[in-house]
């Protein structure tokens, strides 16, 4: 039989906005763990002493905030997971600092570099093998779509190598906002993936080999590097040039991908895996 959630005792005043200070604690401190289907409506209406009215206002907040993800018919989730919240974070920032395409790229870059620098120490022979599994499956640009999730493998792998939560839930993100970037400059063509991954599979490898032979220098070197080509083959097509000079056009395309598709994928994911 399952232990009774303990619910906060409210105060008097915006009731509703006490219950999802309570309930996103709750959450956040994994007392309502990833996974957890919530109690229902009626249920917290009656721990709380209020109206099922404001549960759906807290609970619609949590939703928007990327806490829960509510399935009709099912129930409300708690669907929290860090990644997803730092990209709705960066969304939020994208928008609001017109942040362009060079500077989401080279933030990638900087910590992309810290990673391998930490992954020199701490990450195993095991973690590195599959890195290089990942960086040799792109040896051949054959479909796009095969392209793009063998890339976000390689990327992700290589933060998640550094053992550092926040760096590889940053990486992760922000690897989500630059392959979806290519992906819309580039019309979804193979040639055009090909022209940019393709050109980089021996820069990929020369990452893998720095962190085989452990030189920390190398690897941030060649990881700084592979970022700057990046930006560069992307920068150099068609539609990034047209848009290149414009900084609202960019900054609500760069918005679009994290905030909308971005975030969407990843409920989604978690969405299918329940």
């Amino acid at each position: 039989m399952r232990e009774k959630q303990s619910y906060k005792v409210l105060d008097r005043g915006r009731v509703a906005d006490q219950i999802l200070d309570d309930m996103r604690d709750q959450i956040l401190r994994g007392v309502l763990a990833h996974g957890t289907r919530l109690p229902a409506e009626r249920e917290l209406a009656e721990q709380y002493g209020v109206s099922g009215a404001t549960i759906r206002e807290a609970v619609r907040a949590l939703t928007a905030m990327g806490l829960v993800s509510v399935r009709h018919g099912s129930g409300s989730y708690v669907t929290a997971r860090g990644d997803t919240l730092i990209a709705m974070s960066i969304a939020s920032v994208v928008q609001l600092e017109s942040v362009g395409a060079a500077g989401i790229v080279g933030v990638l870059g900087s910590l992309h570099a810290h990673a391998a620098e930490l992954a020199v120490t701490q990450a195993t022979r095991p973690e590195i093998a599959l890195l290089r599994q990942a960086a040799e499956r792109l040896a051949v640009v054959a479909t796009v779509t095969q392209t793009v999730a063998d890339l976000k493998d390689f990327l992700q792998q290589l933060s998640a190598m550094s053992h550092n939560p926040l760096l590889a839930a940053l990486c992760k993100a922000l690897v989500e906002l630059q392959v979806g970037l290519a992906l819309d400059v580039s019309g979804g063509k193979l040639a055009a993936w090909k022209r940019v991954a393709g050109r980089l599979h021996a820069e990929r490898l020369r990452i893998v080999e720095a962190l085989e032979c452990r030189d920390a220098d190398r690897a941030v070197a060649l990881v700084r590097a592979y970022h700057q080509r990046t930006l560069e083959l992307i920068a150099a097509s068609p539609k990034a040039q047209r848009i290149r000079h414009t900084d609202p056009q960019l900054a609500q395309l760069v918005a679009s991908l994290m905030g909308g598709r971005a975030v969407r994928d990843a409920a989604l994911d978690e969405s299918e895996k329940q």
